[in-house]
């Protein structure tokens, strides 16, 4: 739990429905506390839980359990794995998508605002794509869209710009030279909150988190069985809307199908029409579970 603090981990576990013998996937293991309880409350069965951090392994090593296996991969890759280790359908899906905060803590890893380190945001360490790398050769143009796309930052066009000029007297390598840059185009009083939305930016450009998510939601949908259950946790209004629209609509974008006698065509029904959110207690001990949504559906 020191490495990382579950957020509404009872909700996670209700929303789930355990069966006994059931096969479970954690998508997001990071420091285990989700598996761990779900280890904990499931009678018999298999738990898979999929990370891609070097670190989400070490962690991994500690739970001494037949039940448990560990899959150090992107959860994009879902179906891949549960087929090389013989499964074809689960009970039930958690994701708890976002920076966990043992990746926040770790100033080297280039995640957090509030140290000075080299501009990494891998959470792939093996991946060639570094935030660094985008500062530095993306186009003014690319910079633009993906300040604007995934960090909705309101002045995107003109911070591109001043980035690629900043860059052309000395290239980014600290998190201290891109902030000197973002600082000056921050709102007075909101600069901490516009510094979170470039760097969001950034982690999800080099990460390519959305694209992820899309395709392990669509799979999660493909290897769930009858009656099973998708839980989701998001933090940020990019990842709930395409977990929203997909729980929903069966798709991310656009109106949802009908078949010819108007039923909607849609592999997951939601069993909550408002997003679960983390009570006030929660959220006075770990301030992460502010801005935490928690989304559950069921397949059809």
């Amino acid at each position: 739990m020191s490495y990382h603090q579950p957020v509404m981990l009872q909700e996670c576990l209700e929303g789930l429905q355990l069966r006994e013998g059931g096969v479970y996937v954690d998508l997001t293991f990071g420091g285990g506390g989700h598996s761990r309880a779900i280890l904990s409350a499931l009678c018999g069965g298999r738990l898979f839980g999929f990370d891609q951090d070097d670190d989400a392994r070490k962690q991994a090593e500690h739970i001494d359990d037949t039940r448990f296996q560990f899959v150090q991969a992107n959860f994009r890759y879902l179906k891949r794995y549960l087929k090389l280790y013989g499964v074809q359908q689960v009970d039930g899906i958690l994701a708890d998508l976002g920076v966990s905060s043992h990746q926040l803590d770790e100033a080297e890893r280039g995640f957090s605002t509030r140290f000075n380190a080299v501009l990494d945001m891998r959470m792939d360490q093996q991946g060639s794509l570094t935030a660094k790398e985008v500062l530095n050769t993306y186009s003014e143009k690319d910079l633009h869209r993906l300040l604007g796309q995934f960090g909705e930052v309101r002045n995107a066009r003109t911070l591109a710009g001043a980035l690629v000029a900043a860059r052309t007297n000395q290239p980014f390598e600290q998190i201290d030279e891109l902030k000197a840059v973002v600082n000056r185009f921050a709102p007075k009083g909101k600069e901490y909150k516009y510094q979170a939305q470039v760097f969001q930016a950034l982690r999800i450009e080099v990460n390519d988190e959305l694209r992820a998510l899309e395709e392990a939601l669509e799979q999660s949908a493909e290897v769930l069985a009858e009656g099973g259950r998708l839980v989701v946790m998001s933090y940020h209004s990019l990842e709930d809307r395409l977990v929203k629209n997909f729980m929903a609509k069966g798709k991310f974008r656009g109106e949802m199908e009908k078949d010819f006698y108007g039923n909607m065509i849609r592999p997951l029904v939601p069993v909550t029409r408002k997003p679960v959110e983390a009570g006030e207690e929660e959220i006075a001990t770990n301030s992460r579970a502010r801005s935490a949504k928690l989304r559950i559906a069921e397949k059809v």
